[in-house]
This record gives C-alpha cells, sequence and structure tokens, in this order.
C-alpha cells in the first residue's frame, strides 16, 4: 500500500483536513468567545486553548511541514532554517495541545469528585494559570527540535529541506531526548487519560447510586435530579473528547511502544506509523464535531454564525430591490 496508494491519499488528505478543520477551529474560537454556551468561564477557557492549539497544529504541522512539502518544494517554508523553526513550534503545539486537553480533564475531574476543591480549583483564573505554564513549558521542552535537522540539498547556494542529522541519529543523548518528549507528549497524556477517566466512572457509578438511594428513601421520587442532570452533560463532554484522544492516539503510542520493543527495521516497510500519524492529525477536529452533537446551546450558535452571512446577504438584496 505504501508503495503507490498511501502517498497519493495524504496528497488528498492532508489539504482536506485543513480546509475542513481550519474552518471548523476558526468558528469554535468565535463561538466559545463570545460566552453563549452555557458553559462556565473554566471551561470556556479550556476549550478555546483547545481550539487555538488544534489549529496551530493545522497550521504548522500539517499546512506548513505536510502540505508545503509535498506541493511547494521551492517556497520560503522549505528553506531550512525557516523549516527548522517550524519544526519546533509543530512539536510545540502538538504537547500544547495534548496537554490543553489533560488540564480540561483533571479540571473536570475535580469538578466532578472533588467537591471541596471544586470552587478553588475549578476557576478562571486557574484555568487561566495552568494553560499559561502549559505553553511555557511546552515551547521551552521543544526547543532543542531545532537543532535535529539539516537541509537535504542546496539550490541556488540555498539550503533546503528539513531531514534528521546524523547526529540526532546515532548519538544516545538525542535518543534520550526524543524518549524523553515522547513520554511527555504522547505516553504521560495517555496513561493519565486512562487514571483520570477511570476515577471518574468509578466515582459516578457510586455516587450515583447513593444520591438515587436516598432521593428514594427521603421523597420516593423518581422524577429528575437536577444536579444529577448537569453533572451528566459535564461527563458527557468530558468523556468525549477524552475517548476521542485515546482512540485517534492509540495507534501511535502503540507503533512507537512497538518499535522500541521489536526495533526499527521491523516496520521498516510497514505504514503504521504513516497512518498513526493521519489519526493524530485528525484529532485536531473532533472537538467541534463534540460539541454540534454533545451541546445544544453550541449548536444554536453555531447555527446562528453560519445563517448570518446568508441573512445579511438577503436582507442587503431585499433593500437594494427597494
Amino acid at each position: 500500500m505504501g508503495g503507490w496508494l498511501l502517498p497519493r491519499i495524504l496528497r488528498v488528505y492532508y489539504p482536506a483536513l485543513v480546509a475542513v478543520g481550519a474552518p471548523l477551529n476558526l468558528v469554535t474560537i468565535v463561538i466559545l468567545s463570545r460566552g453563549k454556551c452555557g458553559l462556565s468561564k473554566c471551561i470556556t477557557r479550556y476549550l478555546l486553548g483547545m481550539a487555538a492549539a488544534d489549529l496551530m497544529v493545522l497550521i504548522t504541522d500539517v499546512t506548513i511541514r505536510a502540505i508545503v512539502g509535498m506541493y511547494f518544494p521551492l517556497s520560503l517554508f522549505t528553506v531550512t532554517p525557516v523549516c527548522s523553526v517550524n519544526w519546533a513550534l509543530a512539536f510545540a503545539a502538538t504537547t500544547i495541545s495534548v496537554w490543553f486537553t489533560v488540564g480540561f480533564t483533571f479540571d473536570r475531574f475535580v469538578a466532578i469528585c472533588c467537591q471541596k476543591l471544586k470552587t478553588k480549583y475549578c476557576t478562571e483564573r486557574t484555568a487561566n494559570v495552568v494553560l499559561g505554564t502549559v505553553i511555557v513549558l511546552s515551547c521551552l521542552i521543544n526547543v532543542p527540535w531545532y537543532f535535529t535537522v539539516e537541509s537535504v540539498s542546496i539550490t541556488d547556494n540555498i539550503p533546503r529541506g528539513c531531514a534528521w542529522t546524523r547526529s540526532f541519529l546515532t548519538s544516545p543523548s538525542w535518543t534520550s531526548f526524543e524518549l524523553l518528549t515522547f513520554t511527555v507528549t504522547v505516553c504521560l497524556p495517555f496513561v493519565l487519560f486512562l487514571l483520570v477517566n477511570s476515577l471518574t466512572a468509578r466515582y459516578i457509578l457510586v455516587s450515583g447510586r447513593v444520591r438515587r438511594l436516598l432521593r428514594g428513601r427521603n421523597s420516593g421520587e423518581n422524577g429528575k435530579d437536577p444536579e444529577m442532570d448537569s453533572r451528566r452533560k459535564s461527563i458527557v463532554l468530558l468523556f468525549s473528547i477524552s475517548g476521542s484522544f485515546i482512540a485517534l492516539w492509540s495507534t501511535l503510542v502503540v507503533y512507537v511502544v512497538a518499535e522500541r520493543v521489536l526495533g526499527a527495521e521491523y516496520f521498516a516497510d510497514s505504514d503504521l506509523q504513516t497512518i498513526s500519524l493521519m489519526l493524530q492529525a485528525l484529532s485536531t477536529c473532533t472537538n467541534t464535531c463534540i460539541y454540534v452533537l454533545t451541546q445544544r446551546m453550541f449548536r444554536e450558535q453555531l447555527k446562528n454564525v453560519v445563517t448570518y452571512p446568508v441573512n445579511f446577504i438577503v436582507k442587503v438584496i431585499i433593500s437594494l430591490k427597494h
């Protein structure tokens, strides 16, 4: 498949991903910025950060690194110093996107399972501190990626392209750095997602049973529980976002771990790495779809945003006729 079909798929897949994902994330940022989705300021901050980070991944990793490299090999972005900067930015954007999602997941875990800590932690100020810290640390840890690549060719005395340096491929220090960044960006978040969601699910099952039992004893009512309904909405959003991340990143985790255990030569003719990177890139477009499916007020705001240009054009046409 990798011989001829997969490269052709990639030439269509990545441009289509940007064509769909970039507008989706931009619209999400606009809608969330208006603050009319019925979400707390804390949640809104995290979701805004996640949308902005996903947009940065689409720009640096998918558009500049993948699409420009395929279709515009002589553009400014393929000049080696520019390419090297974008290389580091793409890794930083991915790390930021992942840890913003981790931050949101932990915030919802505290809100659902730690009632005493909720009022102090689940605030807009805390969200801003968490997001700012993630940005700074992610940028710092990914700066060394700038020094891991070198030019592929020299065209008109201009170095072009980015390929791994020989020292990066052979040096134990660079191997340790690569392992560290993979652990921080993929393995640790993956484990945290599984752990936090497991604890949250366990708490929900136990507290739900106790609450239903108490309500039945105290009032004998079987009607709706407003607190449980509110909590259920938060749980659906949390599990949808976390589940999407786990599903789309699991292939990459399996590939890298298997490569470390079995050796790179075992996967020399495999398309697993390319497919896992395709799924990882797809994760930048899924959150908006999740909001549409799980958040009624977000759907209403999205409808308003989509129909506004049409209504405006209709009003202009009507006014011109009169």
